[in-house]
């Protein structure tokens, strides 16, 4: 009986020390959320709006954008282009947005795509879900380059623990 409540001491306590690790802001792995950032940009939507006096393009209702493997969805999506028109700077996305690639997929109610950083900032409720684990908080910041990501903001984890078989 004591081995049994050690064991159960030791895995309470590895269970407990996961959600602290991610609390403090840091790195998450995001094998899956990964993206050439060279690639071209593809919008499609039910509606566009271009404003000539500011070169923006407002892509509404059923937004896609792909990017090689990398799929973002949202209401409404921005597009920021460079000065003089040569490329897109930023994809502003708001209202359900999603970010998925591969296994990985990212909710939030708004996101920032910068592309030459190839940085996402998403905001407002954001939650990853990794396989069967989940990871939620107010913000995060992923980096399509490097496969990374940093969750910010009250951060909970929800996770399967591995069977034996």
């Amino acid at each position: 009986m004591t081995l049994f409540r050690t064991a159960l001491f030791v895995t309470c306590l590895l269970i407990s020390s996961i959600p602290a690790a991610y609390a403090d802001g840091t790195s998450v792995a995001f094998g899956g959320i990964k993206a050439d950032t060279t690639l071209p940009v593809e919008v499609t939507a039910d509606s566009l709006t271009v404003n000539q006096a500011d070169g923006n393009a407002v892509f509404s209702g059923n937004v896609l954008v792909t990017q090689g493997e990398m799929r973002m969805t949202a209401a409404e999506i921005t597009v920021e282009y460079q000065e003089g028109g040569k490329g897109i700077k930023t994809l502003h996305a708001t209202g359900k947005v999603l970010l998925v690639s591969a296994a990985d997929a990212v909710e939030a109610e708004n996101a920032v795509y910068t592309i030459a950083s190839g940085q996402v900032l998403l905001t407002g409720s954001v939650l990853l879900t990794q396989g069967q684990a989940t990871i939620s908080g107010q913000e995060m910041l992923v980096d399509l380059k490097s496969g990374t990501g940093k969750m910010l903001g009250r951060v909970t984890t929800t996770f399967v623990p591995g069977k034996k078989g």
